[in-house]
């Protein structure tokens, strides 16, 4: 199916504005992780790394109809479709990766030190595995052309080499949202378990036991009393996720030191943990959900899609920065905000306990 000009000129605008929100979006993330230390967990850091990989691909639908329109064989089209075919798979797989330190935080019970260790491996499986496919593409040629190639609204894996395009790009990137959403399905119900378990459903924070620890409390024995042991947890995790050991010291008296096996309890953030990376999650589903229909359509139909097709396509493709900057400023501040309430009922209570 041939489109106008003017109905080219249309998705090339709609996605161009859409490329400029994700490029503000991307920049927005780098800023607020680099000018606040409150956006510096192992899921902010994650989305901080993301970011990078989704401004080549803003870049890349920046270029939008400008890319077929230089010819398939011309730098500025391989350069598009090797952007569209890398980063998008990039950013599904930083999707997993958030996913995955979900899980090993509520199930495996990883604390930051631990998740960070993760992230240089997490840079480079993901950047291996997404630049190896799109980078041998460039150099394969044969009767049917490149396969880089015009496909309307940029250049991208040509419908000569629709088979491709399947196995390195859609099968992958719905298996890994298939993994993602049995990840979530698994850690949602653990979550709802624990919650009912340590009734917190108020609060941001979720208990997580992880086993026993050796911990030596100090008891104090008054006369004619019993002897009672005072202990808390050992550590928990805050929201900016530090590990603090707390203790309760009794009054100085008749004290002997006993040794307890005591359950390390960490309280993991439910926004910066849980509700964070699933909103990423249902970002990115949105972003997909138009494209693969659109190849369906033309793998079935052997036919490029409809003008209100590939519009949406152009629109929705080129927001992965955009959305992904919503989330991360908007869970964020209202993290910040809470944390700032804390602050000021603590100072408070103390005033108030001085004054008293």
């Amino acid at each position: 199916m041939s489109h106008s000009p003017e109905e080219l000129k249309g998705i090339a605008i709609a996605g161009r504005v859409s490329s400029v929100l994700s490029i503000l979006g991307s920049f927005t993330i780098i800023g607020a992780f680099a000018l606040s230390r409150h956006f510096r967990s192992p899921i902010h850091r994650i989305i901080f790394i993301n970011s990078f990989y989704n401004l080549f691909d803003s870049v890349a639908t920046m270029i939008s109809t400008s890319g077929p329109a230089a010819g398939n064989t011309s730098s500025l089209c391989q350069f598009q479709g090797f952007a569209l075919q890398m980063f998008p798979v990039a950013d599904v797989l930083w999707t997993f990766a958030m996913a995955l330190d979900t899980y090993l935080v509520v199930f495996y019970h990883f604390d930051t030190q631990s998740l960070r260790k993760l992230e240089i491996k997490y840079i480079g499986v993901i950047t291996i595995l997404s630049f190896i496919p799109a980078f041998v593409f460039l150099f394969i040629r044969d009767h049917k052309g490149p396969i880089y190639g015009d496909e309307t609204i940029w250049c991208s894996v040509s419908r000569s080499w629709m088979i491709l395009r399947i196995i390195f790009y859609y099968a992958p990137v719905w298996l890994i949202i298939v993994i993602v959403l049995i990840l979530y399905c698994l850690i949602g119900i653990e979550i709802t378990r624990v919650r009912d378990e340590f009734k917190l459903s108020t609060d941001d924070h979720i208990a997580l036991t992880s086993g026993n620890s050796t911990t030596s409390v100090t008891t104090t024995e008054e006369a004619n009393s019993q002897r009672k042991p005072t202990f808390t947890p050992e550590s928990t995790i805050t929201t900016d996720d530090t590990e603090q050991n707390t203790s309760q010291r009794p009054p100085p008296s008749r004290r002997s030191t006993t040794t307890y096996q005591t359950p390390k309890q960490r309280r993991v953030s439910l926004r910066q943990y849980v509700i964070m990376p699933s909103l990423f999650f249902l970002a990115m589903l949105a972003t997909w959900i138009a494209p693969t229909i659109n190849r369906i359509s033309e793998f079935v139909n052997h036919k490029h899609g409809t003008y209100s097709l590939l519009l949406s396509v152009s629109t929705l493709g080129s927001l992965r920065g955009f959305w992904n900057g919503v989330i991360f400023i908007t869970i964020g501040m209202k993290g910040w905000k809470r944390r700032a309430s804390e602050r000021r009922m603590t100072l408070r209570q103390i005033r108030n306990g001085r004054e008293s």
